[in-house]
């Protein structure tokens, strides 16, 4: 038995021993890439050719009869002249139609008999800005007394945003040689690249709110649409030798 158990120790320190002598594999890291971040930034500056506006007529009677039908008629001829215009059908869609009581009130204070009002507004899309201020002319003398929120805007921006992406990438381009050229180093492979769009915002002017009187005032001055700004920023990595 003794004989036994030697022999097995001598078998597990033989097994030890060439264990210990046996090579042990490393793995080798991965070179690190050393790279550079670059942001470019493209413009394209865009004269609006579109206009969103919306056009209301507000009517207010003793009945909520009379009030509904003078307003219904008013209307109606605000978006005949619209059509009559050139405005597509397509492009007047109604955004509201309420009515509501007002309670009068005297000198005293006390209540003096009720009211009803009616509003009811329509979108206009007009694609013909030229023709703008001529067409807020006319809806006023048909019958229009609130007309606000003029919007200008692109209608495609296609090339346009084509454009400010190349310029994006052509000013990181230019960053990334100036930056390498001063570091000393040599640019290699783009490692990744993204982008981000900032689409111009239709901004809206104020055109008039109230009375016909005001408003036939206000359609009386010119129409400037401005300019809009489209951006794009492009993000770059090189990696550089």
């Amino acid at each position: 038995m003794r004989n036994k158990t030697l022999f097995v120790s001598a078998i597990v320190l033989v097994a030890l021993a060439l264990g210990a002598c046996s090579p042990t594999v490393v793995a080798n890291p991965a070179p690190s890439v050393r790279t550079m971040n670059v942001s470019g930034t493209g413009k394209v500056y865009l004269a609006p050719d579109i206009a969103y506006i919306n056009i209301g007529v507000h009517t207010e009677k003793p009945t909520a009869t009379d009030a509904v039908t003078e307003n219904k008629d008013q209307t109606q001829k605000v978006i005949d002249t619209l059509k009559g215009a050139g405005i597509d059908p397509k492009d007047i869609s109604t955004t509201n139609f309420s009515i509501w009581s007002n309670t009068q009130y005297g000198p005293d204070g006390q209540p003096t008999g009720t009211t009803y009002a009616v509003d009811n507004t329509v979108s206009v899309t007009v694609r013909k800005l030229d023709s703008l201020g001529d067409l807020l002319d006319s809806v006023v003398a048909s019958g229009a007394n609130n007309v606000n929120s003029i919007q200008f805007d692109v209608a495609d921006k296609t090339a346009a945003l084509k454009d400010a992406r190349a310029q994006a990438v052509k000013d990181a381009e230019n960053q990334a040689k100036e930056l390498a050229d001063a570091a000393g180093v040599t640019l290699g492979d783009i490692q990744n690249i993204s982008f981000n769009d900032t689409l111009p915002v239709p901004y809206a002017n104020t055109f008039g709110k109230g009375g016909g009187g005001a408003v036939a005032e206000a359609a009386a001055v010119p129409i400037q649409p401005g300019q809009l700004t489209l951006s794009v920023t492009v993000n770059m990595t090189y990696e550089i030798k």
